[in-house]
């Protein structure tokens, strides 16, 4: 029987134990942490994000330079693939209002909890506080609490993703390895994250930890709509998060970057001007722009933030709330970032994902130079590349097309 090491336990590791074991291969799981799926675990505590219903020709994009790549990965596992995947763990799942699909249960435990019994089943060995450390003689090492092991393997799967939540297991700590095996593996960057404000003392005391809800951002041609968090150090949430790699390049490449944030993006600035009309009476202004502009103390606080007075006029004051400039001076770093962009540079690797500095391995999820927003893309390009990179590895080992094939 063949043997296949997957070396990490997140979402593209274990799909690829799964596709492998599918198969009658043998496959034995590495995780160096003491417990498997941390960083997909943490993602569930907001939800579980699955994927996303967008059509492909708006999907697709989401992934930028990657997305000719990553295209690929979908068409082999695709968004109803995903779903049906889950639903077949005895996890139903459902689509809201923004187009993002999760659990009915709303978290990831159960639907671990449902795929680890799967996998045992399937025979799959988990060896958790495994860490892959290097190669000698033509075996895989690794630590683990008995000291060092020499693994061998018909086939290697990488899947220890990128430099994201270091303290949940993806450290990046494989580069250096893979560097001198002659792999290129692009720096890590932070992607979907925070960035630095420098508000007033103000703004910090009362309305650090409030949302802005449903609000617009813009930043060079780009716009979306969502939410933002304030924070002591800036802004974060799902709103900036759409934003964050044009808004991380630029800063890197200028030392700053400007976002314009409409307050009211579900009124046109004539609509809100004539709201403005309204006389203000005994009313603070806090409280007359909450009851005429339908603005939250947090908004307010936000508009205040702008050097002088809040302007008087309805229509002045409207292209004021639709345009909030923020000078963003710095990016969160890479332990408070939901992902990474960086890593194996794609050109690296085959279509099926093998090395090709290091031919019988392969690599899936964050491992691979590609970042997308949070939205349900991570996580299902995560998983489709876990599938590629199995299938590519049962290609290798001879074994494609036979076996029970994923839903």
């Amino acid at each position: 029987m063949k043997i296949v090491h997957v070396i990490g336990a997140g979402p593209a590791g274990l799909m690829a134990a799964e596709r492998l074991a599918r198969n009658g291969v043998r496959v034995v799981v590495h995780e160096a942490m003491p417990s498997v799926a941390r960083k997909f675990l943490m993602a569930g505590r907001g939800g579980l994000n699955l994927t996303h219903s967008e059509p492909m020709d708006g999907f697709v994009p989401r992934y930028s330079e990657a997305a000719p790549v990553v295209a690929g990965w979908l068409e082999r596992f695709s968004p109803i693939r995903l779903i049906g995947w889950v639903e077949g763990l005895g996890q139903p799942t459902f689509t809201g209002s923004s187009g993002r699909v999760f659990p009915k249960t709303m978290k990831a435990s159960p639907l671990l909890r449902a795929w680890l019994a799967r996998l045992s089943d399937l025979g799959v060995a988990v060896r958790t506080r495994s860490r892959w450390i290097g190669r000698q003689d033509g075996g895989w090492v690794f630590a683990g609490p008995g000291g060092e092991t020499v693994e061998q393997a018909d086939v290697v799967v990488l899947a220890m993703g990128g430099a994201s939540w270091p303290r949940l297991g993806s450290d990046g700590r494989w580069a250096d390895e893979l560097r001198s095996a002659g792999v290129e593996v692009a720096g890590f960057r932070p992607s979907n994250v925070g960035f630095n404000v420098d508000w007033s003392p103000v703004l910090i005391e009362r309305f650090a930890g409030e949302p802005l809800k449903t609000i617009g951002l813009s930043h060079g041609g780009q716009s979306v709509r969502g939410d933002l968090m304030l924070t002591r150090y800036g802004l974060e949430g799902g709103a900036v998060y759409a934003l964050s790699a044009a808004l991380r390049d630029a800063i890197e490449q200028n030392g700053a970057a400007e976002m314009v944030v409409d307050l009211r993006p579900d009124l046109s600035i004539e609509a809100l001007a004539a709201r403005l009309t309204k006389p203000r009476g005994k009313d603070s202004v806090t409280n007359w722009l909450r009851k005429a502009g339908g603005l939250s103390p947090a908004a307010v606080g936000l508009l205040r933030e702008i050097p002088g007075p809040i302007p008087e006029g309805a229509d002045k004051l409207a292209r004021r709330i639709k345009a909030v400039r923020l000078a963003l001076t710095g990016v969160q770093g890479l332990e408070r970032a939901i992902s990474s962009a960086g890593g194996i540079r794609l050109d690296q690797v085959t279509d099926d994902l093998m090395l090709k500095a290091l031919p019988g391995v392969f690599v899936a999820g964050e491992m691979l130079d590609w970042e997308a927003p949070t939205g349900g893309y991570l996580l299902q390009a995560s998983f489709a590349s876990g599938v590629v990179a199995a299938e590519g590895a049962l290609d290798w080992l001879g074994l494609a097309g036979q076996g029970d094939p994923l839903p």
